[in-house]
């Protein structure tokens, strides 16, 4: 595998930005490493962070290097602080930088694929978020998607929002969101009810979430809206925490699970 610590311009987001890429290298005498086969163009994973992280994250706590190098997969982390993945309705438009803008300059920068059927997206709590919206919200674009541990209710976020032991303030919430996003493009479960009333491609879904982690109880709601929908899914839960052991270990199920041809 080759790595690229990436630094370029986002026209959408006005000023310059980072990911960490990997691309599939056909190099047969590379100890420790399994050889792959050389291609035009590779299949991609946009690999997410999440609140408390940048795209350095992945890279630092898991082996995802020699897991998608098992599966000759290119994979894209990027950088988009604490965003939520919106365009921020008092700030920059992350939302139209992760879905549009990034991986068109990907595609430009690198040898992976054009296609929906070798475009996948993953991410863990807050990219765990991003990644299911990428999926229901641009599934001509994304083949499919998981979340590991995914902050996915919104409402609830706005609901705890400034008390003790949440992550967000009332103030920063609002500036993501805006005042009242429910229902809106940033609610999974509309989104959800929207991509069972539409006879488009419907991407392959893989939610987990360990059985001590505080997100289990949403992460179980949404699996049962899913299921109420009729939309297929996978579903994973078992021991683990809000942690990197358990991250890691689910990154290498997300990646043996990805529906590649």
């Amino acid at each position: 595998m080759a790595f690229f610590d990436c630094h370029f311009f986002s026209e959408t987001l006005g000023i310059s930005v980072s990911a960490h890429v990997l691309i599939p290298q056909a190099a047969a005498g590379e100890i420790g490493m399994p050889g792959v086969g050389a291609r035009e163009r590779y299949p991609v994973l946009y690999l997410l962070h999440g609140l408390s992280d940048d795209h350095t994250v992945w890279m630092r706590r898991t082996s995802v290097e020699r897991y998608a190098a098992e599966r000759n997969l290119a994979v894209v982390m990027p950088a988009v602080g604490r965003s939520f993945y919106q365009d921020l309705h008092a700030g920059p438009r992350y939302w139209t930088y992760l879905s549009d803008e990034l991986p068109r300059l990907m595609r430009a920068f690198f040898p992976i694929s054009h296609n929906r059927e070798e475009t996948y997206a993953a991410g863990l709590s807050m990219g765990g978020y991003g990644a299911l919206r990428l999926a229901l919200a641009a599934p001509d674009r994304f083949r499919a998607a998981a979340g590991l541990s995914g902050a996915l209710d919104v409402s609830r976020a706005f609901r705890t929002a400034g008390r003790e032991g949440s992550r967000l303030s009332k103030v920063e919430i609002e500036a993501i969101f805006g005042h009242d996003p429910i229902g809106g493009n940033a609610d999974l479960w509309k989104l959800a009810e929207r991509r069972a009333r539409s006879r488009g491609p419907t991407p392959g879904l893989y939610l987990a979430c360990g059985a001590q982690d505080s997100l289990l109880d949403e992460n179980r709601a949404f699996r049962d809206h899913l299921t109420k929908l009729r939309i297929s899914h996978a579903w994973s839960e078992g021991h683990g925490s809000h942690d990197w052991a358990y991250w890691d270990e689910q990154i290498q199920r997300v990646i043996d699970w990805l529906p590649m041809d």
